[in-house]
């Protein structure tokens, strides 16, 4: 893996960088942010933990710094919408706290958190997936895409 960092602390650091980086960027209000920011932080979680819970039922790793122990390649439920669907749920907490608290530097924080787990954490899981699925991975990447 290209990364030692598992991905809830990268987001957690995103998620305060956003937070305090606030008085750098200008103040945007959003009419009903506060129904759109629990909105996201809903979404983002019912996705995530929709995710956690197909990898249990298929018995497969949830530890995304092995995913080379993964036993199922698994591909219904989220994962016909998403190939990454609890990196997606993270983008989207950060998103709701971008809402919450600073709208500018979150979406440049949210674009750089996407890149750096693109980068660091998808590319190379995918890559295992390559090697321990081969074709049905190859299939599966044909048809759903990468974030959304």
């Amino acid at each position: 893996m290209e990364t030692k960092i598992p991905p809830p602390i990268v987001t957690l650091v995103f998620g305060l960088s956003i937070y305090f980086s606030r008085g750098i960027f200008q103040v945007v209000e959003i009419k009903y942010s506060f129904y759109f920011g629990i909105l996201l932080l809903l979404l983002g979680f019912v996705i995530l933990i929709s995710a956690v819970r197909l990898f249990r039922k298929d018995k497969t790793t949830v530890n995304p710094l092995s995913p080379e122990q993964a036993t199922k390649l698994v591909t219904d439920g989220i994962f016909k919408y998403s190939r990454n669907p609890m990196y997606l749920g993270m983008a989207l907490v950060l998103g709701s706290i971008a809402v919450f608290f600073n709208f500018m530097g979150g979406i440049i924080l949210i674009a750089l958190f996407c890149a750096y787990i693109t980068k660091f954490q998808i590319i190379p899981e995918e890559k295992a997936m390559k090697d321990l699925f081969s074709d049905d991975f190859e299939k599966y990447i044909k048809v759903t895409r990468r974030w959304i």
